[in-house]
Formats: structure tokens, C-alpha cells, sequence
């Protein structure tokens, strides 16, 4: 049986390794847009973090096991291989294409320039080779970062990273540049609800606190807001670390520093700001809890000021061609990952990952996810494989135009972005865009 797997993320990666794992003679394509893989653990895990980087050498493990076969630069869809033709191509078929867009705010002035997404930074200091954006932080005293989840952790972070901290790093070298060259002084994290509905992590919170030069705060009022925080016992554990490390930091900075992090909440953005021509400050209504989990506003309102705002507020799925889409949730319908085509599920198309369950869980989540789906594509093999296929997927993508980026060719990556390091003093250092991923991947 031939399965295409579509995205080399972790949920890709996981659902290649549960099929090889169910059936001992399955062969499976791991089909990328991209000509690298790993997706988000390569192009979202920001570059200081590298013992969860080191997941790709587990991922690695994976795509090289000899029943598996790296396809990389293959667009599925328009302007690429129709959906159609990959299901005349193999078996079944497993979309595992994760959450691409983000969420909006809607409110006035989202799309001043100095507004971004926080994932439009994230792809600018992980070399994705989508990403056209530059000039963050050029000009930027205070920034501001709406959202209070590890991604909104991870780029206020990265605000206050030096060229010492991220030199080590395969940060590109533009983007290293730019970060050191950086005057930002002052980086407001903020979040509309309370301390103790936050979605960080205590881990990730608390390397706020280990930055060099860096002085934390939070106010001991916004803590008082929430009920939970006055008497954290009856919280999860979780929760309760994060209002612990919170209330230290309420409590005064501990030494004077050239930068800071304030950590504020209860309040909801309801306007940018212009000055210039470009986002100047953003304008947050007071809110308090509503006793039902959720805040209301109070009219009373607050600007901070901000030449650089990150939203950091949610992913979003997008529709994948010839599939059906709910675009209340983002995601694709389906019943244990069958998809479900006119209310019912139809064998030989599935789904994993967060396409199939929203942007929800940590890494590790993946995996059960993506058995849940194989288990329910080999009850539906028998049927599958009286199919009759074409021959090998790889040499009739060849006849259509199609030339996949092959294991040598990510290793050829590899071996440049080490050489490109090398030549810069430093260790590793990604290459940042589509040419010169192409010229390193075909050896020209």
C-alpha cells in the first residue's frame, strides 16, 4: 500500500511513523510545500530554544526509516499537483497541514504598518522562505505584544535577546543583525482576561526572568482583579506556578536594568493608534471578570504607546482543495480522521494534526493524534489497496512538471546552511530564502 502524507511537521512525521509501525509493508511519501522538513518544530520553535530544536533529530529518525520517503518543494493544490491527481497517485491520502493563517483582531488601525502578526516575526527570524518582511525593530523604543500564550512569550523574548545570546543560534544573519542593532527599550505583554487564565507556560515564563539586562514587572492591582489569584490553592497546578512567579514579579525589580517587560492584563485592545503614517500607540479598554469566566468592559481605557505591535492571538486552518472545511473552527470534518464528505466518512482520505483538531496541544500532542487516524486508515486498507496505482508517485510527478526536493537534497541544505555558518564565525545558520534553498538543494 502507498500513503501519501502531506506536511512534514510533527503530526506528518508522527502519522509516517505509526504507518510503518502498523503495517510491515507499506510505503509512505511525506509530501512538503516546503523544500525542508520538521514544519513548525524548524520554522516556529524560536532559535534560542534549542533543546526542543533537537526534536528534529527524533523527526530526523523518522523520515529516514527506509519505508519512508521525503518529497520536498511539492506544492498540493492550486498552481501544484490537484488533490485529485494525488489521489490517483497512491492508496490513501493524510493531510497533515497544521493552522497557516493567523487570527484578526477587527478593531481600527490592524493594519497600521508596524503591525504584525506575531507569526509574520516568528518567520522572519526562522528564515521561513515565505516571509517578505523586515525592519521589525528599526526605530522601535517600546513594542507592544498582544497575547499571553508561549508564542506571545517567545517573541517578547526575542525583543530582548542580544547579539551575544543569539549568536550561537541559526537565527539568519539578517535578522541577527537587526535584533542586536535594536533599541527597544521597553516591551508590553498584555492580555484581556487574568494572570490565571494565561496560556504560557511556567518554563517559558519564567526565562523571562533569566534575561540578561532585563528587569520583569507585573502589577500587584491587575493580580488583585482576579479572583484566583488571591487565593491560587484551588487552582491546577500549572496555573498556580504561573501566578507564583507572577507575584514575584509584582513585588519590585530587583536591580535596575536598561530594558524592561511589563506583564499587564485585564485590558482589551479597541484601537491603533497613528502617528506618522504608522502605528503609533495602542488603546486597551479596562476590563474586569464577569463571574462567568469571561471579562467585561469597564469604559475605562488606556494607551500605550508602541512603535511595533506583535498580535499574537491564535492560528486559523485554511481550506484544503477538494476537501470539505468548517470555517467556524478552522478545520477539516472528519470522524477519528476520516474525513467526512456530505455527512460521511470516505475512505482514502484523511487527516492529522491541527487541521483536523484546531491549533490545540503541545508537540507531543501529535502523536496519539496522528494513531488515532492511521488506525482508522488500516481498518479501511483491505478496501484501499485493490486500487489499481500508476506506478511509482515520484516518476509521475517527474512527467508533470514536478521536481521533489529528495533526502540528498535537504542534506545538500544542510551541509550549505553549515558552510554559510562557517564562513560567518558562527555554527549553523539557516539560509532565508526560496532561491538559495533551491540552488542548495540541486547543487547549482
Amino acid at each position: 500500500m502507498r500513503v501519501a502524507v502531506v506536511g512534514s511537521g510533527p503530526s506528518g512525521c508522527y502519522t509516517a511513523q505509526s504507518l510503518v509501525q502498523q503495517d510491515p509493508d507499506v510505503l509512505v511519501d511525506v509530501l512538503d510545500r516546503l523544500p525542508c522538513p520538521y514544519g513548525l518544530v524548524r520554522y516556529g520553535v524560536a532559535p534560542d530554544h534549542e533543546k526542543i530544536k533537537s526534536l528534529q533529530n527524533s523527526l530526523r529518525a523518522i523520515l529516514e526509516h527506509e519505508r519512508v520517503r521525503f518529497l520536498g518543494g511539492v506544492e498540493i493544490g492550486p498552481g501544484g499537483v490537484p488533490a485529485a491527481r494525488l489521489r490517483e497517485l497512491y492508496h490513501a491520502v493524510v493531510y497533515c497541514v497544521g493552522a497557516a493563517t493567523d487570527r484578526h483582531l477587527g478593531i481600527p488601525g490592524e493594519d497600521l504598518p508596524g503591525s504584525w502578526s506575531a507569526t509574520e516575526f516568528v518567520s522572519w527570524y526562522s528564515a521561513h522562505p515565505d516571509s517578505a518582511a523586515d525592519g521589525f525593530v528599526a526605530g522601535t523604543r517600546s513594542a507592544v505584544v498582544i497575547g499571553v500564550g508561549n508564542v506571545a512569550v517567545d517573541v517578547t523574548r526575542m525583543l530582548a535577546r542580544g547579539m551575544t545570546e543569539l549568536s550561537p543560534t541559526d537565527i539568519p544573519h539578517p535578522a541577527l543583525t537587526a535584533l542586536a542593532a535594536s533599541r527597544v527599550a521597553e516591551v508590553h505583554m498584555v492580555g484581556r482576561r487574568g494572570p490565571s487564565q494565561a496560556r504560557f507556560t511556567t518554563k517559558e515564563l519564567r526565562e523571562l526572568g533569566s534575561l540578561p539586562d532585563t528587569e520583569v514587572a507585573a502589577r500587584a492591582e491587575e493580580l488583585a482583579l482576579d479572583p484566583a489569584c488571591l487565593d491560587p490553592s484551588a487552582l491546577p497546578a500549572a496555573q498556580r506556578r504561573n501566578v507564583e512567579v507572577l507575584r514575584g514579579w509584582a513585588a519590585g525589580p530587583s536591580q535596575p536594568s536598561s530594558r524592561r517587560i511589563s506583564l499587564r492584563f485585564f485590558l482589551r485592545p479597541v484601537e491603533f493608534l497613528a502617528d506618522g503614517g504608522r502605528v503609533g500607540a495602542v488603546r486597551f479598554e479596562r476590563t474586569v471578570p464577569d463571574g462567568r469566566g469571561g471579562v467585561r468592559g469597564t469604559g475605562e481605557f488606556e494607551e500605550l504607546e508602541a512603535q511595533l505591535v506583535l498580535r499574537s492571538v491564535g492560528y486559523r486552518g485554511m481550506p484544503v482543495e477538494g476537501l470539505p472545511f468548517d470555517a467556524e473552527s478552522g478545520t477539516v470534518p472528519h470522524v477519528n480522521g476520516r474525513v467526512v464528505h456530505g455527512g460521511s466518512a470516505v475512505p482514502g482520505e484523511y487527516v492529522a494534526g491541527w487541521i483536523k483538531r484546531g491549533p490545540t496541544g503541545v508537540i507531543g500532542t501529535n502523536r496519539p493524534d496522528a494513531k488515532e487516524t492511521v488506525t482508522s486508515l488500516m481498518e479501511d486498507a483491505p478496501g484501499l489497496v485493490h486500487k489499481e496505482l500508476p506506478g511509482d508517485p515520484l516518476e509521475a510527478l517527474r512527467a508533470a512538471g514536478v521536481e521533489p526536493v529528495e533526502w540528498a537534497g535537504w542534506c545538500a541544505i544542510e551541509r550549505a546552511e553549515a558552510e554559510l555558518g562557517a564562513s560567518l564565525g558562527r555554527g549553523v545558520v539557516k539560509l532565508p530564502d526560496w532561491q538559495s534553498l533551491r540552488s542548495a538543494a540541486h547543487g547549482f
